[in-house]
């Protein structure tokens, strides 16, 4: 009996084992699905989310596309009739460190000058070094630059027909007589926009040492262009007669003073971290090549001496712009003779990498250099733009 009961009782465990175990599977099972439910809920859910976005950020695209198309299109349409006038993006790549820390003696023309050196340093946020994989495999090379140092830029900011833009400027050729602007050289343009050629020396991340510049310390550039000879160089190419005096603006020549080497040795003690030159001979070679054309401005060759005797900066003594627009049209008519009875007397001045170069003319043409001293124009080239940086280059 007590055997029969113990067979029922076991056979009831294990029912009632299995009962329990199935509703534990199948409560699990329940939960379990519904998860799986709420999952799969999240995940359509986010799909369409996510499509949305999708959708959203591709309108957003299309109307960025359509608003930089308008945009582009009312840039380049005249803004009415009488004033058809384009504005497009435009901003400098880099900027020039040169040998002349002024405008005076920067040469009229490149090449001039063959010591003349600039380190052209490129703003690395516009230009990756990249760009200038290749460059250096050229000889020469063009830069389009902006005239910053115009003293009417402020002009060009207004109306055309209150800019009072000149459409004739004086040549130095002509001695004074007029030209029409796009006919010269002149810095004083519509748009003042400059392009120079210059002989690559070498290049170095995101610097470029130049030479044969004549570029102003402080001068943006806009681009660089490889030179290349076949399309560049125009066999048959005329100029007019005006044009074809070569000596016209030479000086007949120059020497230096006794007080000169030892001048510049003083000075080169302060100097030297900064320059693009090897030594104080070197320098001194720099100082003949400018010097041996004469830089003075129109107006300084033409009118009394004594009356600049008062003025010895550079916006008087130092400018040596192309041309003399803005002079006093007095200054054109003053007899020669004057000039040579007081041109002994008159010291212009030179600033070299922020060095002082004080000379003489005589009216015969022949230059003497007296002395060289610091300036209270500041060069302010890196020190990574010196010669120590690319001596090795040079050589």
């Amino acid at each position: 009996m007590r055997g029969s009961i113990s067979i029922s009782e076991a056979k009831w465990l294990t029912v009632t084992v299995t009962i329990t175990t199935l509703t534990a599977i199948s409560i699990s099972a329940y939960i379990l699905k519904r998860k799986w439910n709420a999952l799969n809920s999240k995940v359509h859910e986010l799909e369409a989310s996510l499509k949305s976005c999708s959708e959203k950020c591709a309108s957003e695209r299309q109307g960025r596309i359509r608003a930089q198309q308008a945009l582009r299109k009312e840039l380049t349409q005249p803004k009415s009739e009488n004033q058809k006038l384009t504005y497009y993006p435009m901003t400098p790549i880099g900027i020039i460190h040169s040998c002349f820390s002024t405008r005076n003696g920067t040469p009229r023309q490149p090449l001039l000058v063959p010591l003349a050196r600039a380190c052209l340093v490129f703003n690395t946020t516009r230009v990756p070094p990249a760009s200038l994989e290749g460059l250096a495999e050229y000889s020469h090379c063009w830069v389009i630059y902006v005239f910053h140092l115009n003293t009417d830029l402020e002009k060009l900011w207004k109306h055309p027909s209150k800019s009072g833009f000149k459409a004739k400027v004086r040549v130095p050729r002509l001695k004074g007589g007029r030209m029409g602007v796009f006919a010269t050289r002149s810095p004083h343009r519509p748009c003042p926009i400059g392009l120079t050629v210059a002989k690559v020396e070498a290049v170095q991340g995101n610097k470029m040492l130049l030479s044969g510049v004549d570029l102003v310390d402080g001068t943006p550039v806009l681009d660089v262009k490889p030179y290349l000879p076949y399309c560049d160089s125009i066999q048959e190419a005329a100029v007019p007669n005006w044009l074809m005096e070569d000596n016209l603006l030479s000086v007949a020549s120059v020497s230096f003073s006794e007080d000169l080497t030892s001048s510049l040795e003083n000075c080169w003690i302060m100097t030297e971290k900064k320059s693009l030159y090897a030594s104080p001979g070197e320098f001194q070679s720099l100082i003949m090549q400018v010097l041996s054309w004469d830089i003075r401005s129109l107006s300084q060759r033409n009118r009394p001496h004594d009356a600049l005797l008062k003025k010895e900066n550079d916006e008087v003594i130092g400018d040596t712009s192309d041309v003399d627009e803005h002079q006093d049209e007095t200054a054109f008519v003053c007899e020669r003779e004057q000039n040579f009875l007081n041109s002994k007397e008159v010291i212009y001045h030179l600033i070299l990498e922020g060095l002082d170069v004080s000379y003489r003319i005589h009216h015969d043409g022949n230059v003497i250099v007296e002395k060289v001293s610091t300036s209270a124009v500041l060069d302010n080239k890196p020190n990574s733009c010196n010669y120590l940086t690319w001596k090795d280059k040079l050589r």
